[in-house]
């Protein structure tokens, strides 16, 4: 196939290039940067400049490519509405080029926001509707076009996609433990986080690209419940560092932003996503990737 990428140059899209490559499909990454688009030409894939904000370039890759994969996103955690408003106005761009063609188009989301004290399922919807919800609510957006003959997955990831070179919410972690001397858990620690690691991940997406079927809703969760303590406690071996209880009201001052997620239990199930794909994460867990160097040592 001819796949369509955007966030081609991020964390999970990197990886997920060579996964395609790999298994013999044609790449074209969207790229932002003169720099973005010379590393995919590197990898043997192609470049199409432009970003989330050039709805004509996303448009024209769209229709040339016989699948689109939709990872990109501003992630402007200063102006979570900007990057609501482009992350809905690329998927509607996206989504419109596809009308009729019967092509896969996957559209990348987060458990935030999704969880209610239990493992979110696939067969779960997504609460997020209309343009003023999180993401600009682009999940349902997609999904409402799988009746227009466009073959929308979604591919819900785990709060932590692991691996060495991460720049995601773990780094933050270790970041936040480094500056304090401490590394710090929420409270009891109780707070559960699903997990899965990169390579995992990028096979997955290859698998739902290939294979699900329209409608489908795909986990990135190869370990549903990791605790908030164990990782406190895996970068505080990593790092030696001492391991310490944070009040929940110290948490924004003692981990930045991303004690809000630290503190928000983000769990879902991926028993319908490993029948259907036949998906086996064989990758590192959370903690042996803390553990055994991939975030830095002391």
């Amino acid at each position: 196939m001819r796949v369509l990428v955007t966030g081609a140059t991020g964390w999970i899209g990197s990886a997920t290039v060579d996964e395609l490559l790999g298994a013999g499909h044609d790449v074209t990454g969207l790229a932002r940067s003169a720099d973005s688009a010379a590393s995919l030409e590197k990898k043997g894939a192609q470049a199409l400049l432009g970003d989330l904000d050039d709805l004509d370039s996303l448009r024209r890759g769209a229709s040339e490519a016989d699948a689109v994969l939709h990872l990109a996103n501003k992630h402007d955690w200063a102006n979570p509405a900007e990057s609501d408003r482009a992350e809905r106005a690329a998927v509607e761009a996206l989504a419109e080029a596809l009308v009729g063609t019967d092509r896969p188009f996957m559209v990348a989301n987060g458990l935030s926001g999704l969880c209610d004290g239990r493992p979110v399922l696939e067969t779960d919807p997504s609460p997020a509707i209309g343009p003023d919800s999180d993401r600009g609510g682009s999940e349902n957006l997609a999904l409402g076009y799988v009746d227009r003959g466009v073959r929308t997955t979604i591919i819900r990831f785990a709060p932590s996609i692991h691996g060495a070179g991460d720049w995601g919410f773990v780094n933050f972690l270790v970041a936040a433990a480094r500056e304090r001397g401490v590394s710090g858990y929420i409270g009891d620690g109780s707070t559960l986080w699903s997990a899965a690691h990169r390579s995992d991940t990028a096979r997955l997406i290859r698998l739902g690209l290939e294979q699900a079927p329209a409608g489908t809703r795909l986990h990135a969760s190869a370990e549903e419940s990791v605790t908030t303590r164990a990782i406190a406690e895996a970068i505080g071996r990593a790092f030696g560092l001492p391991v310490e209880s944070i009040p929940a009201e110290n948490a924004a001052e003692h981990f930045g932003f991303v004690g809000h997620f630290f503190g928000t239990t983000m769990t879902a199930s991926s028993a319908l996503t490993r029948e259907g794909l036949s998906w086996r994460p064989t990758g590192p867990t959370l903690v042996e990737d803390i553990e055994s160097g991939a975030y830095g040592t002391a």
